[in-house]
């Protein structure tokens, strides 16, 4: 009976703190995605991503995203990133882009998408990148915290490092439509009902200044939001006439209340569907 319950204590503390994941094999594919319960990097063979020339209106967020990457891929410093700004402007879509047109040019660069609910874990993950040859994009997309979200010190891991550092071979991406990560009225109510405004909301506000780039998304105009669909139909050989596109596009946006590279995208998907245009 004492083994018997010796054995079931050593499986409860086993479950509680699981042994450390071996390191897996890199080669198998250029981007993984993080998991936990157990902790494990699944391989993603086929990325869902739009080549880097079809984003529009974004010209000056590509170019230093871009510049920022192939030096980190060449294995010189480089800066940790927030891309921030309006919803459905390519905020994901540039980021996975730039990775691959890093591995285009020739520098071997594995990106990990990793959950913001998930960040409590990433100490084990860069534990586990620390040791390898490869270098790292680390991705968290639609990153933000609510009042009482405790994750964000998680994040510091990341940023920062701890003692230890962060390994000189990780670099971390992520998207927000809030440039502090938090909202504003948040904010402002922290501040105004603390004993000690300024303090209250420094350490939460603070943690978007330890992002060497910002990189601000705002809302395209028409024009831009045309030039869009125009460039998709290029690409994926979709044959309409300008007036007739234009009519339409402009009809689409209106009824989703605005416009953006998501609903660009939607209304050309719909587009592409009519015309018997396969898009995989």
């Amino acid at each position: 009976m004492a083994n018997k319950t010796m054995k079931r204590i050593a499986e409860a503390l086993e479950r509680m703190s699981p042994a450390p994941l071996a390191a897996p094999s890199f080669d198998s594919a250029d981007a993984f995605v993080w998991h936990v319960e157990p902790d494990r990097l699944t391989p993603v063979p086929n990325v869902s991503r739009v080549d880097i020339n079809l984003l529009i209106g974004v010209d000056r967020s590509r170019d230093t995203l871009l510049e920022n990457t192939l030096q980190f891929a060449k294995g010189f410093a480089a800066n940790n990133a927030l891309l921030w700004g309006a919803r459905g402007m390519g905020k994901s879509s540039l980021v996975k882009s730039v990775h691959a047109e890093v591995n285009r040019q020739g520098h071997p660069l594995k990106i990990i998408e990793l959950q913001r609910e998930d960040l409590p874990s990433v100490a084990r993950l860069l534990n586990l990148l620390r040791g390898s040859d490869e270098r790292f994009l680390l991705f968290c997309d639609d990153l933000s915290f609510s009042h009482d979200d405790q994750h964000y010190k998680s994040l510091k891991a990341v940023l920062d490092g701890g003692i230890e550092g962060r390994p000189d071979n990780v670099v971390f991406y992520a998207t927000s439509n809030r440039r502090h990560l938090m909202p504003r009225d948040m904010i402002e109510n922290e501040r105004s009902t603390s004993i000690n405004p300024s303090e209250a909301v420094e350490e939460k506000v603070s943690l978007s200044d330890r992002f060497g780039l910002w990189l601000g998304f705002h809302p395209c105009d028409q024009d831009e939001f045309l030039a869009m669909i125009t460039g998709y139909c290029g690409a994926f050989g979709v044959e309409i006439d300008a007036e007739t596109l234009r009519a339409e596009a402009i009809e689409w946006q209106a009824t989703r209340g605005g416009r953006s590279g998501r609903v660009a995208w939607q209304y050309f998907t719909d587009l592409a569907g009519r015309k018997g245009v396969s898009l995989s």
